[in-house]
Parts: structure tokens; sequence; C-alpha cells
């Protein structure tokens, strides 16, 4: 399970699995529009348009419902090397049953090569469960991918429309952008706007059930 491990390790995501160079194509005048300027985010950078930027780090550490899927693909990837695990352990034993019983001379030549078969047997169907397990974890990855970069989308779409910025960019420690100005910074409020939505949706869900 080394390569699914690093597989849903990389849930770390956010930083590698969303870069929001997101340029939106609202209102492009240099002017923010009258009651959308606020205290934070908002001013010109170098006249190159309004520049917001989201803290990944951040957000990957308060979004509730990044936060729960990491905890469920946690619970996945455990159950997945259980399961491959045990598997591996009964062909083990088994291996070691046959052996035990051909060093006593208790199997004829016909019983010790049926044993061989099954152990073959058993071994590659181990290998094609693994590969099946890996190849679902890693779609169901790159779903979540998916649903999380719809719902980032969705969500900087609507919150942008009294904001007008241009652009809204990401920031992770280690990443490429060295300095941030914390003016510029609307973590916070996609953190807030994220997790009530989330909430609503889920809340949706449930009355629909």
């Amino acid at each position: 399970m080394k390569n699914t491990a690093t597989v849903l390790s990389a849930l770390s995501l956010i930083g590698v699995l969303i870069l929001f160079g997101m340029h939106f194509s609202g209102k492009k005048t240099n002017e923010p529009a009258q009651g959308a300027r606020t205290s934070s985010a908002t001013e010109m950078v170098n006249g190159a348009g309004r520049i917001a930027y989201v803290n990944i780090d951040t957000l990957e550490a308060h979004y509730e419902y990044l936060k729960n899927k990491k905890d469920q693909f946690k619970k996945r990837q455990q159950d997945v090397d259980a399961e491959l695990q045990r598997s591996a352990q009964q062909i083990q034993n088994d291996y070691m049953n046959v052996q035990k019983k051909a060093q006593a001379n208790t199997l004829t030549q016909s019983e010790y090569e049926a044993a061989e078969k099954r152990l073959t047997q058993m071994q590659q169907s181990l290998e094609t469960r693994k590969q099946v397990l890996t190849e679902q974890l890693l779609k169901e990855q790159d779903d979540f991918n998916k649903d999380l970069q719809l719902r980032l989308d969705k969500f900087l779409e609507g919150y942008n429309q009294d904001k007008h910025f241009d652009y809204i960019l990401s920031y992770s420690q280690g990443g490429s952008i060295l300095f941030t100005n914390k003016e510029l910074d609307i973590t916070n409020d996609v953190i807030k706007g994220m997790n009530q939505a989330a909430k609503q949706n889920s809340d949706t869900t449930k009355k629909n059930k």
C-alpha cells in the first residue's frame, strides 16, 4: 500500500489541489463599486488590478468539509490496508502450514503441487485486489478534488460579485509567493462563507431524505 499511502497523503491537498489563480470576468474598472470597498483586500497593486489572496494552509486547517473528507480518506485507507494485510497474513499462514506438512512428509506430491497452485492463485488474487482498491482510492480522491474545486469556484464567484477583485491568488508556506500584504488576506471570509455553505447544503440534504 505504499503507493496508496503516497497518493492519499497528498491530501495535504489544497496547496497542490487548488491554485486559485482565478481571473474573474466581472468588473474590470480600477475603481471599486460604491459600498464594495472594505478595510482589507481592496488595494491596487502597481496598477495591475484589485488583488486578494487566500491562505491555503489556514483554509485547510479550518474548512470543516475538507477536514471531514480528510478523516474519511484516512479511515478508508486504513480499512484498505487492514483488508490487504489480513489477506497477506492468511497466505503466509497457509504457506507455513504447507511447508510444515511437506517437511513432516505428510503431503503427497500431488497434494503439495495442488497447495502450491492454490497459494499462487491466492497471491495473484491479492495483487489484483490491491490494484483494484488502489484505483478506487485514486478515483475517490480525484472526484473529491473536482468537487472541492467546484465548491470553491462557486463560492468565490458569489463572493466576488460585490468585491470586484480582478485576481484572487493562493498563498501557502513554502510556495512560490514569498511575501504577502496581510491587508489583502480574505481567508477568514472564505472559511466562514464556505463553512456556512457546507452546513446549509448538509441541512438541505438531511431534509430531503
